[in-house]
């Protein structure tokens, strides 16, 4: 499921780093993270959508990557993100 273009506008402009800031990896793991959270709430009525249920799986890993880099490169970053969106670790 993809998120409206207002809400990925406002994500953007919560976690971007910079006014013109898009691709940092703070906004890349925001946007999955609002993706994921969508895809969560589908599988509450659908839940034999296997389908669906590999493309989170898809977003999961891709998401774990980029936490993975952001805390190879910066720690505090990465300690900041985490708790700004409520992941675990």
């Amino acid at each position: 499921m993809s998120i409206a273009a207002e809400r990925k506008a406002e994500v953007i402009k919560s976690n971007a780093r910079g006014a013109t800031d898009t691709g940092s990896p703070e906004v890349q793991v925001a946007i999955l993270t609002e993706r994921i959270a969508n895809l969560t709430d589908h599988f509450k009525t659908h839940a034999k959508d296997n389908h669906s249920r590999r493309g989170l799986l898809v977003l999961v890993n891709k998401r774990r990557s980029l936490l993975d880099y952001l805390k190879k490169i910066d720690q505090e970053r990465y300690t900041a993100l985490i708790t700004k969106l409520g992941l675990r670790k």
